[in-house]
């Protein structure tokens, strides 16, 4: 019998809504193509605002979180170590961000906007200034902020609260049980729609640009059968790599990506005109900086243009149907990082990393077709885009070498792109599972290699376009849905924190502790002078609002708060006196056989084995416990 530990209905949904729209792609392949682009129109022309407004809000949230209070918070517990090393959580969530999309466009979009610029003469210095601002502001923060905020979401609310690694977790503050019902499994399934298409198009690019540099060095013949050979060549390799987790296959192809990268960014810095670089990285940042506002809001409002939908808003949507994926990628590798160390991570570094290397090949091809190339590299991208960095670097020292290393980093990025998003996609689907059979994630390999293969013999890559950017539509008010969760609970989190500390015992009170062990009379005595109203407060607040009917005990050692919300199993909250053997190292100096136990006050939820010890607590604190475990409760 074949094991499963799927979602049904998401596992399912997705693959019928996937099957449908690739069902209708192959069947009907111009028509398909013509209604993708105009849904494309129509999604720019209604919702290109929202898309610009949402993106700009998306920066400010993560900001706020990782340089005010919620900084201090950690994806997981106080005492949370990172799983990764930092340099190999680096490379991961860098390889999974953009990798594809930074071979594909290095030399073709800072070529592309020197001429075809949208607001100034081409071919002139203005021009390329303007480009390389222009790419920056594709590839800059903007971008990585979509894939921080879906990631700290699933992050704080997996290791920090408890839930599942799914996106339906980061509404909980919002939905409450209702996101284990069928309005969790939609944000699922909407979430892994948005995921397929998205990697299909990085696949696309790609398979694109691989079959081109093996037609342009190597005189093999760019077919769409071609394109299909590397597609499953590829994709078997991903599935390997995803069959042996992201502790290895997937950590060690990153690192890999990352060293091949770095030294192909470097023969092209030393190769080319250094210094001018150099000067230009600076020049570019600031040129970046000058015009943030200003991108960060335009639209042609008040002159319509189809460039904005053929870039800026293509990019905003292209990060968004990746969000799910790259989001739920890094929150997996994640687990231990503060917030604000989470935010620089992956606001700041691979931004820094992408300028860097914009620069290195955009600035050098532009200054090649300045020069020797003669506007050679500028033909060769209005001929094709999959042709350009091939055509760059034969203006360089050893190009078959670097096309062969380009087309086998491209290569390992479609892999890395390829088994990432299959992970995370039988995560989404599985409801949370990380331990899921093999067949399920072979499943979802194939399922992308499939969507790829489809979209591209349908309508090429600007039918992959569309089908991103309407892929991306529901799940941005999603994630606008999940920043007012995450801002929401983490206020929750600080105002527990602050009441922790303000109002917990004294510094005598707490040497006290450490140093002379507790008797069962000093518990006996806590429980009923604090533990005792603090369950009271809590029941009397409930029944004041009418939502409940409850009731407080005490017996023997302890007491218990009952709470029951209508015909579930009832919510049981427990103070109790336990006792554990005293420390070999005490400072204590007790008579031989006396004390040999210290005992603390306990707090205990429902049928939770745990406990928490609450000795020396206030009545408030315990109250603030009491509700914690309550929403957990309810969130089973």
């Amino acid at each position: 019998m074949i094991k499963s530990r799927m979602k049904p209905r998401v596992f399912w949904g997705a693959s019928a809504v996937v099957a449908l729209l690739l069902i209708g792609t192959i069947a009907m392949p111009g028509t398909a193509d013509v209604a993708f682009h105009a849904a494309q129109n129509w999604t720019i022309d209604t919702f290109g605002w929202f898309y610009v407004a949402s993106v700009a809000a998306f920066l400010v949230i993560v900001l706020i979180l990782g340089f005010g209070p919620a900084g201090k918070l950690k994806l997981g517990p106080d005492d949370a170590e990172p799983d990764f090393p930092y340099v190999s959580w680096l490379a991961m969530l860098f390889a999974a961000g953009m990798g594809i999309g930074l071979m594909y466009f290095a030399v073709a979009e800072p070529i592309q906007h020197y001429i075809s610029p949208p607001d100034v003469e081409s071919g002139t210095i203005l021009a390329a200034r303007e480009a390389m601002a222009i790419t920056f502001h594709h590839y800059g923060v903007h971008a990585w902020a979509i894939y921080a905020l879906v990631g700290l979401s699933l992050g704080y609310f997996t290791y920090r609260k408890g839930l599942p690694l799914t996106m339906r977790s980061g509404l909980s503050p919002i939905l409450g049980k209702r996101i284990n019902g069928p309005l969790g499994d939609a944000i699922d399934i909407f979430a892994i729609c948005g995921t397929v298409f998205g990697v299909a198009t990085s696949l696309g690019f790609g398979v694109s640009q691989m079959t081109a540099g093996l037609a342009y060095n190597y005189a093999v013949p760019d077919t769409d059968s071609m394109k299909l050979i590397v597609i499953a060549v590829v994709m078997t390799a991903a599935t390997l790599s995803v069959l042996s987790g992201a502790d290895r296959g997937i950590r060690r192809l990153s690192e890999l990506n990352l060293i091949l990268a770095i030294l192909l960014m470097v023969f092209v810095l030393f190769s080319g005109p250094t210094l001018f670089l150099l000067r230009a990285l600076v020049q570019n940042f600031g040129l970046y900086l000058d015009h943030f506002v200003k991108r960060t809001f335009t639209l042609y409002a008040y002159e319509p243009r189809a460039w904005m939908a053929n870039w800026t808003l293509f990019y905003w949507a292209w990060w968004i149907a990746w969000s799910p994926f790259v989001g739920m990628f890094i929150a997996r590798i994640s687990r231990g990082r503060t917030i604000r160390e989470f935010v620089i991570g992956v606001l700041f570094v691979p931004t820094a990393f992408t300028f860097l290397w914009m620069t290195v090949f955009g600035n050098t091809a532009i200054s090649l077709d300045l020069g020797v190339a003669a506007g050679d590299i500028a033909r060769a991208v209005q001929a094709d885009l999959s042709t350009a960095l091939f055509k760059f670097l034969g203006y360089l020292p050893g190009a078959g070498f670097t096309s062969a290393l380009s087309i086998l980093l491209v290569g390992v990025f479609f892999v890395t792109s390829a088994d990432s998003g299959a992970l995370v996609i039988d995560t989404l689907a599985s409801g949370g599972q990380e331990d899921t059979p093999r067949w399920q994630r072979v499943y979802w390999c194939i399922l992308l290699a499939v969507t790829a293969a489809a979209l591209l013999v349908a309508g090429g890559l600007g039918a992959l376009q569309a089908a991103t950017l309407l892929a991306a539509l529901p799940f941005c008010f999603i994630m606008l849905l999940l920043a007012y969760g995450l801002l929401r609970q983490t206020k929750a989190d600080l105002a527990g924190e602050t009441l922790s500390q303000e109002d917990g015992p004294s510094i005598a009170e707490r040497i006290k502790r450490l140093l002379v062990p507790a008797t069962r009379g000093d518990i006996a005595r806590q429980i009923e002078r604090v533990g005792m109203p603090a369950l009271q407060s809590v029941h009397d607040a409930m029944r004041e609002e009418g939502l409940t009917s409850a009731s407080v005990d005490r017996d023997g050692d302890g007491a218990t708060l009952t709470i029951r919300l209508g015909e579930a199993q009832p919510f049981v909250y427990r103070l109790a006196a336990r006792s554990r053997p005293l420390p070999a190292y005490t400072a204590l100096d007790a008579p031989e056989g006396r004390r040999s136990l210290t005992w603390m006050m306990t707090g205990q939820a429902g049928d939770d084995a745990r406990y928490r010890n609450l000795t020396g607590f206030t009545r408030e604190q315990i109250a603030a416990d009491v509700l914690e475990q309550l929403e957990r409760w309810r969130l089973r």
